[in-house]
């Protein structure tokens, strides 16, 4: 008779943010691009679970074109997170229909 039961998978992989070794079975999968249900000719990226704990689990959609809008060279770090800071507030402003004055 079968039994349920973990997996047989004795594989291990690397937690990209800390580098310890862990069970593929005890490991989260990290999708950079934000869809981890899409698995179509992807290879995820694996984190602990502690690590995985840790970090923000918000949506990413549109993040990277954002902040590559915004960077440019030799950028000073205060005025990039200045334009950071302006565009994510202009875009919430938008999504809601307010404006910062009406906040």
């Amino acid at each position: 008779m079968w039994r349920p039961g973990r997996s047989r998978d004795r594989r291990t992989v690397i937690c990209i943010a800390c580098g310890d070794s862990v069970l593929r079975e005890d490991a989260r999968e990290y999708d950079k691009e934000g869809n981890r249900w899409d698995r179509r000719g992807k290879e995820f990226e694996y984190l602990c679970a502690d690590c995985d704990d840790e970090r923000c689990h918000q949506p990413r959609d549109g993040l990277e074109s954002l902040i590559c809008s915004i960077e440019s060279d030799g950028l000073a770090r205060e005025e990039f997170l200045s334009r950071y800071a302006d565009a994510v507030a202009n875009d919430e402003a938008g999504a809601t229909g307010r404006s910062e004055r009406d906040r």
